[in-house]
């Protein structure tokens, strides 16, 4: 029996974890229960639930569902549908396209029309951020939804449910090894649990290790968890050797370099900032790269960056400032407004780049931003009082 399809929820309050989109007061939840949906899009790591939630809209919206793959798609398919629907009483079909971003720019703009007229439903699937692959007047149609990576508990939800139903024997270490290599994707633990109850009912870590191919080190493997906060903070407490063990030992459970990539980039704003500023190029170009090229070779180029991030001046003045201004104006009541000289449309601005000027910025004094003093945030100190 195939696992994925045997225990993929065939409605909404079967499907784990996401409940920022599937509990009664979010938006997505009432779309869907009150035949109001739009087309929109999610996009979110895979095995998170985006092409089950599409199956399950289509079931109870009572709609004809055509899947397609974005790698593989031809608008004329999409005609053939509306060729087959145009004389149709019945509700409008919804078109699934997984791997949305995959498509040309051409295949999106052919998609507006359909769309604009609502002659079907379109829901798109990616595991890549809609804001950056997506055009303008796509999203300007839809609406996107995010779906988050699965947490521990909602695997464990799951993997409890099949070992009753399938009556397998597995071992609470065995079980959290399984969550562990499963990385919040439930489809992954599905395939693990299969493949693993294709052997024995009796599932155990030797066995599972063996189908990742994983080398046995000890009887206590780190959760991919661990090691990405131990990685972290190595590379922000400046420890290169640190880190790039941590780096090795994430690449050795197969943590995808893209995943790595994304928080070396989060870490070079939050945590170097401006103290060195080409520090954020690097890693973006890593994950732009990584992208690209995956295993093995990626393993060269996450550490290099790594090694760049650790090795690179710290400065946090950045983030906290932004994280002050939303404190401040979150919770102030009557917060100052633009100066009437910094309105769109003002002559009384006076301009810096053509006269000398005392004017103020802001209608009361605020200060959100101090300076580290740290690497080139010195440069950009001498700046500021020149």
């Amino acid at each position: 029996m195939n696992f994925t399809k045997k225990y993929r929820p065939k409605t909404i309050d079967k499907i784990i974890g996401q409940k920022h989109l599937f509990s009664p007061n979010s938006i997505l939840y009432n779309l869907i229960t009150k035949d109001k949906l739009t087309h929109c899009f999610f996009y979110g790591p895979p095995g998170t639930g985006k092409t089950t939630t599409a199956k399950i809209i289509a079931t109870e919206l009572n709609r004809d569902f055509y899947i397609f793959d974005g790698a593989n798609f031809k608008i004329n398919e999409i005609r053939k549908i509306l060729d087959r629907n145009k004389n149709s009483f019945f509700k409008k079909p919804l078109v699934f396209i997984d791997e949305v971003h995959r498509l040309s720019k051409t295949q999106q703009e052919a998609l507006l029309v359909p769309m604009e007229n609502n002659e079907l439903l379109i829901i798109g699937a990616s595991t890549e951020n809609p804001f950056y692959t997506l055009t303008n007047a796509i999203r300007s149609r839809s609406v996107l939804f995010e779906f988050k990576e699965l947490l521990n508990n909602n695997l464990l939800q799951l993997l409890n449910h099949i070992t009753e139903n399938e009556n397998l024997v597995i071992e609470t270490n065995t079980k959290n090894l399984i969550i562990d290599l499963s990385n919040g994707d439930a489809r992954t633990m599905l395939n693990l649990l299969e493949i693993s109850s294709n052997i024995s009912k009796e599932i155990t870590s030797e066995t599972i290790k063996n189908i990742k191919n994983i080398k046995t080190k000890d009887s206590s493997i780190d959760s991919k968890y661990n090691l990405i906060s131990a990685l972290i903070k190595s590379i922000r407490g400046s420890d290169v050797n640190a880190s790039i063990y941590y780096l090795a030992r994430l690449i050795d459970i197969q943590e995808t370099p893209d995943y790595l990539a994304r928080r070396l980039v989060i870490l070079a704003s939050e945590d170097i900032g401006n103290a060195n500023p080409n520090a954020l190029n690097i890693a973006v170009n890593t994950l732009t790269a990584v992208k690209e090229i995956g295993y093995p070779e990626a393993r060269i180029i996450l550490s290099q960056c790594t090694v760049y991030l650790a090795s690179s001046p710290k400065s946090n003045s950045s983030y906290i400032a932004i994280d002050k201004a939303l404190d401040y104006i979150e919770n102030t009541s009557n917060i100052p407004k633009v100066p009437e000289h910094l309105k769109s449309g003002t002559k009384t601005y006076q301009n810096p780049h053509f006269q000398k000027t005392n004017q103020k910025y802001l209608s009361e004094n605020l200060n959100f931003y101090n300076s580290n003093n740290i690497g080139y945030e010195k440069t950009l100190d001498e700046w500021i009082k020149n």
